[in-house]
């Protein structure tokens, strides 16, 4: 009898003493979806500007283009030229040579090869600092990213160069369109919100493009 009255007592006191909270079993608090959101967004206008190089890259030098040229150690060289109608410039020692149709790193490649002539192993770098024909890019959710040319005669709008673009495609979010420009050396991100121009009619929205602006219409996430 009085070993059943401790087995009850030694069960009651141990349903009195608490239980360690299972530590191992809490999950760690995830960033807020907007935090993440903005977060994913970043990365994709990181790739966009990466898209947007490469295509510089693959660029071909056009006539009024104005070129930076430099040549390693050799500083009384650097100097900019714009390309003649017939896609040539005048470089010292190396004359008059036909740029046109070449990419730029074609382009460093031909006129280093003109100057080894003359200078043991020339480094050569050149840089499109204006474009004769304007360009911007659009890039992301849309039906044909690329290059589009600006008209001469008059400014293109965001919407405009989507619709150039081949319009948005089905996962597209069109609302956090975005222009990416860089004005005075200033990375600049400009929000668009497409449905203030085609559903509330607001002019004002649909703000003029820039030379070398790239229009970045994100994927939508839901």
């Amino acid at each position: 009898m009085k070993i059943g009255v401790g087995i009850v007592l030694f069960i009651g006191l141990a349903g009195c003493i608490p239980s360690k909270p299972n530590i191992a079993s809490k999950q760690p608090e995830t960033a807020p979806a907007a935090v993440q959101q903005a977060a994913i967004e970043q990365r994709l206008i990181q790739s966009a500007l990466e898209q947007q190089n490469k295509s510089q890259v693959n660029y071909k030098i056009q006539a009024g283009d104005l070129l930076e040229i430099a040549v390693f150690q050799e500083k009384d060289m650097d100097r900019a030229a714009r390309v003649s109608g017939n896609g040539t410039i005048t470089f010292p020692l190396a004359g008059n040579l036909k740029l046109a149709d070449l990419t730029v790193p074609e382009a460093e490649s031909f006129l280093a090869e003109k100057l080894a002539e003359f200078l043991v192993k020339p480094q050569v770098t050149v840089l499109i600092k204006e474009y004769g024909n304007k360009q911007i890019y659009v890039l992301g959710e849309v039906k044909k990213p690329g290059s589009i040319q600006l008209p001469a005669e008059r400014r293109l709008t965001v919407l405009e160069a989507i619709t150039l673009a081949g319009g948005f495609t089905d996962l597209a979010a069109p609302d956090r369109t975005k222009v990416l420009r860089n004005a005075s050396g200033q990375n600049l991100n400009i929000p668009v919100e497409i449905s203030r121009i085609t559903k509330q009619g607001d002019k004002s929205a649909d703000i003029f493009l820039e030379p070398n602006d790239t229009v970045y219409v994100p994927q939508s996430f839901f």
